[in-house]
């Protein structure tokens, strides 16, 4: 079998179940080495029995299979945490080349009930944990990479959403997290070009622990059938960017699930108006914007619900 990632490290946050579980398993698959990080804490199994942490369970898994892997828990939002994750990796296998962030948390609630709990809680863990462990990872890389006078092999793959792109109503902080996320991407992969870093964002669907309320209205696969919404459907595409093959691919948001990936495109200019003097008056944008949307459907927004609709062929 094929070992794109051998010789390679790499690190998962969130990885302790559901979606981050599936793509550290992949990666290990693809003979990276890993560090499985989740937020989860020991606890009892049904029997009352002392059970491990779920990063350690899953890391635990990946050592079963063959490949090697060492557990880290901790919170990915706590700027040092995100710096010891980082110093694991480092330390355990001598250097870090990929970088995928999964963490997140949900707190679903309409923006007019929404409490600053949920907002703050919701943007800490997904977007400032980003970009704690994307600090410090590339600060690892762009050390190596001036010691060693070239490129280096550096992957980072972070975990935007749907919400972000549709715009869900129930999901306001969760949306803005994740479109943060996409700016964050794009940032990073033009700042570490340089440096043979790359950074691209995947919107995933699948049915997790976290998203079990959202897709409880959808139907169960029958017995012996792949999940559409299984997270194996998302892996893969992980383990890719993830490789040496995907070296050209950067700076890009691409949606997956159930055995189909779409390059989303980047927004584009619809239309320019430009003022008759130096600058607009009320009455000219008037005339500009409210005869250009006056002939637009009113439910045609900068949101792409489309996206939602996607589906294999």
């Amino acid at each position: 079998m094929s070992l794109p990632l051998r010789d390679l490290s790499a690190i998962v946050t969130g990885a302790g179940r559901g979606l981050g579980r599936a793509e550290a398993l992949e990666l290990a698959r693809l003979g990276a080495a890993v560090v499985v990080n989740d937020y989860g804490q020991p606890g009892r199994d049904g029997s009352g029995e002392a059970s491990a942490a779920p990063a350690e369970r899953v890391a635990e898994e990946i050592r079963a299979a063959g490949g090697r892997a060492v557990a880290h828990t901790g919170d990915v939002s706590d700027f040092e945490v995100a710096r010891s994750l980082v110093e694991l990796a480092t330390c355990t296998y001598g250097r870090l080349d990929i970088l995928v962030n999964n963490a997140g948390i949900l707190r679903d609630r309409m923006i007019f009930s929404m409490s600053e709990d949920e907002w703050d809680s919701v943007i800490r863990v997904h977007l400032k944990g980003h970009f704690n462990t994307t600090h410090f990872a590339s600060a690892h890389w762009r050390e190596r990479a001036k010691a060693s006078g070239g490129p280096v092999h550096g992957r980072i793959v972070n975990t935007s959403s749907e919400a972000f792109l549709a715009g869900s109503a129930g999901q306001p902080n969760y949306a803005a997290a994740k479109g943060g996320i996409v700016g964050l991407t794009t940032s990073t992969a033009l700042a570490l070009r340089r440096y043979g870093v790359t950074a691209n964002a995947i919107c995933p669907r699948a049915r997790t622990r976290m998203t079990e309320d959202v897709f409880a209205g959808l139907a169960e696969p029958a017995p012996g059938e792949l999940d559409p919404l299984a997270p194996e459907h998302v892996a893969p595409l992980v383990g890719y960017l993830a490789s040496p093959a995907a070296s050209r691919i950067t700076g890009q948001l691409l949606v997956v699930h159930g055995g189909m990936v779409a390059v989303v495109e980047r927004p584009r200019v619809a239309a320019q108006f430009d003022s008759a003097g130096e600058s607009f008056s009320h009455q000219e944008l008037e005339d500009v914007l409210g005869s250009w949307y006056a002939h637009r459907a009113p439910d045609e927004t900068f949101a792409a619900s489309e996206v939602l609709s996607l589906k294999r062929a």
